[in-house]
């Protein structure tokens, strides 16, 4: 849980980003969909754009040395043995690359908190992760907003679940229509798992084609979706083509008007935070209906 007061900070920086004139760009996606080359390619020339990987953000907060790494080692660490990887030359020994100490064992903290009866472990793990990640990600949002970006990309592979939805201008959802293509590119890609092991990894997400449905409930500014069913120029015309309809809803000159206009930069957040929340309402309902007639 986070402090009263941190969490009034954290909203407060939320609503900075909202009011400004930057875009918050969520991508999202599924396993074996391209959500990562989609990504690379919109950090990359023309577009450039600064990408906040939420990912990435979960690893950097628990390094060795940070307070997270510290918090897991206090709170795990006198009854989980094997929480750090094993010394050797290769990691740098007791001390570790950087002198801070071992890295996390990841494996080791995942049989800890992962499965049935450890719902307080994995409460006690998220408690420390969490707030940390989200600290983390708002401060890259500034970072990128002082240095006059016009838009930046959450990339964050659970954005509807983890309530990111209603906070982002544009969600931009990387899929396939086949689930078949799916399938093989996971195979392909860890070429170990079996055929069943892979359908099970597919059947354990969210159906990405029902992702794509919830995004263009969101409208053609608000929610794009990049079809991902052939090669790599292929993607990369398709998110061209996205690309041109994000900028469209979103034009220099509304941008500057938001900037030197404050109120109704205001009016526009709260607009947009609004018809997000209750597009996502709706859709909860029409689904829990759904399963009702079932």
């Amino acid at each position: 849980m986070i402090v009263p007061a941190a969490a009034a900070a954290s909203k407060a920086i939320l609503c900075f980003i909202h009011i400004s004139n930057m875009l918050l760009l969520g991508l999202t996606g599924s396993i074996a969909t391209g959500k990562s080359t989609v990504s690379q390619i919109l950090s990359s020339s023309p577009y450039n754009l600064p990408i906040v990987d939420a990912d990435k953000v979960a690893r950097q907060v628990v390094e060795p040395g940070t307070a997270g790494y510290n918090q897991i080692v206090a709170h795990f660490g006198p009854s989980t043995p094997d929480l750090l990887v094993a010394p050797s030359p290769e990691n740098g020994g007791e001390a570790g690359h950087n002198g801070k100490g071992r890295p996390l064992n990841r494996p080791a903290l995942g049989r800890r908190v992962f499965g049935e009866g450890k719902d307080k472990d994995r409460k006690a793990l998220n408690k420390i992760v969490h707030p940390a990640v989200r600290r983390e990600m708002y401060k890259q949002m500034i970072s990128a907003y002082l240095r006059g970006c016009w838009a930046v990309v959450l990339d964050v592979p659970l954005l509807f679940e983890s309530g990111w939805e209603p906070l982002c201008g544009t969600i931009m959802v990387v899929a396939v229509r086949d689930a078949k293509v799916q399938m093989e590119r996971l195979r392909a890609r860890d070429e170990h798992l079996s055929e069943e092991d892979a359908r099970n990894r597919v059947a354990s997400q969210w159906d990405v084609r029902d992702k794509a449905e919830r995004c263009m409930r969101r409208g053609e500014k608000a929610g794009v979706v990049v079809w991902n069913d052939g090669g790599k120029e292929d993607l990369k015309r398709e998110v061209d083509r996205v690309m041109a309809v994000v900028q469209r809803g979103h034009p220099q000159w509304w941008a500057w008007l938001l900037l030197f206009c404050p109120p109704l930069a205001a009016a526009s957040a709260t607009w947009s935070y609004v018809r997000s929340w209750w597009i996502k309402r709706q859709w909860e309902q029409e689904k829990q209906r759904e399963k009702a007639k079932l």
